[in-house]
């Protein structure tokens, strides 16, 4: 009895290892490969967001920033009060633009998906502002932290937060 078990398993085994093709590395199923794309296509949806919020920034454009953010973001700059939603938002950058003019690039440093809807995204920016009243131009150096959604199928900026890096 004993026999018949061992070489039952023995058959057993041998046949759930026949019709394997030997592989000279790692395979990935067709879905970790789809999952692969949307992800790469998510990321470069989310870097495109916030390079245009850097060209809006640069720009002194409240009009290019509003569509950058969901319907209820929220900017929360540094010594200042939280904007929440279109209307602050738009009072907000307006005053923010009315004061200074930015020249800055961001470094995206890493882009993390939560899941269909959000990810989070943090970057470095580093230039120039020149505070308007004084006509001085002094170094600008920040770190950012943005949420980002989905929002009707397009990345936008959800939650937007910065401090300076000195």
């Amino acid at each position: 009895m004993k026999k018949i078990f061992i070489a039952t398993q023995i058959i057993f085994l041998l046949s759930a290892c026949t019709g394997k093709k030997e592989s000279n590395g790692p395979t990935i199923s067709k879905t970790t490969e789809k999952n692969t794309i949307m992800e790469a296509n998510i990321k470069k949806n989310i870097e495109e967001t916030l390079y245009a919020y850097e060209n809006a920034l640069n720009t002194s454009s409240t009009e290019k920033v509003l569509p950058l953010y969901t319907q209820n973001g929220i900017f929360m700059p540094q010594g200042a009060n939280s904007a929440e939603g279109q209307e602050q938002l738009k009072k907000s950058y307006d005053f923010v633009f009315k004061t200074l003019q930015l020249n800055v690039k961001f470094t995206i440093e890493e882009i993390t998906l939560i899941n269909e809807n959000y990810a989070i995204a943090r970057t470095l920016s580093k230039g120039t502002q020149q505070i308007n009243t004084e006509r001085r131009i002094t170094p600008e150096e920040n770190r950012e932290l943005f949420v980002m959604e989905n929002e009707n199928g397009k990345w936008k900026i959800a939650r937007y937060m910065f401090n300076k890096m000195k």
